[in-house]
């Protein structure tokens, strides 16, 4: 019939598309996948703009297109930057992973406290400052945090005031993870919505594969491109 023979050749012309969609789909759901961050919550780490690789194997094999766990792969760890589904709504969210399962974890005045260890904090050098592209407003300060002797930059807000800066000590479910964003008062993280399960895990990011400046005209940033994230 015309109408078979139609459809027929349809399929021939776009089967090649088709079939490279379906793969990239499963791709991306299965195996690795990249996300653009529309928000500053993880500056000066990941800034606006940035496109960030996601390893989607770093912890769990999940079926393609869905959130069914086939197999655990790897442990997540402290200070790792984690991809995840917001408890409270779903919304995927790129934080910093603070809290392991049994830890107990404390915030002063925006100094972390784990098991009763403080982390480390030093003021960023020039030289630091110039190779991280974002620079703070004048309410703003960067510091390093080390925590495990893994070491990444933060920003803190300068007002007292801020309610969040503060919280616990708290211990993590098991099962469970606490995560905070680099940029300690701009960030909807664990204090607002709570421990993390790890079925909301989605994966783990350690590279910024691209970047485009909001700001100037979405011009690529220079520097940024396969940017390492500490």
């Amino acid at each position: 019939m015309p109408e078979q023979k139609s459809l027929r050749h349809l399929w021939r012309e776009w089967r090649s598309f088709v079939l490279f969609a379906i793969c990239l789909l499963f791709f991306r759901t299965g195996i690795a996948d990249w996300n653009v961050v529309p928000t500053g919550s993880m500056n000066p780490t990941i800034l606006e703009g940035d496109r960030i690789l996601v390893d989607r194997l770093a912890y769990d094999a999940k079926l393609p297109l869905t959130d069914i766990t086939l197999a655990r792969l790897g442990e997540p760890r402290r200070n790792d930057v984690v991809v995840f589904a917001s408890p409270r709504n779903g919304t995927r969210l790129v934080k910093r992973l603070v809290g392991l399962p049994g830890d107990v974890v404390e915030l002063r005045d925006n100094r972390l406290l784990i098991n009763g260890r403080a982390a480390g904090y030093e003021p960023l050098s020039d030289a630091e400052l110039g190779q991280l592209g974002w620079q703070p407003d004048a309410g703003r300060q960067l510091l390093t945090e080390t925590i495990d002797g893994r070491s990444h930059p933060i920003a803190i807000g300068r007002n007292d005031g801020y309610r969040y800066r503060s919280f616990g000590p708290v211990r993590v479910p098991a099962g469970h993870y606490l995560m905070l964003g680099d940029n300690r008062d701009n960030s909807a993280d664990s204090r607002f919505f709570g421990f993390v399960p790890r079925a909301l895990l989605i994966g783990r990011s350690d590279t910024v594969v691209a970047s485009l400046d909001p700001e100037h005209y979405y011009l690529p940033r220079g520097g940024r491109f396969w940017h390492p994230l500490p």
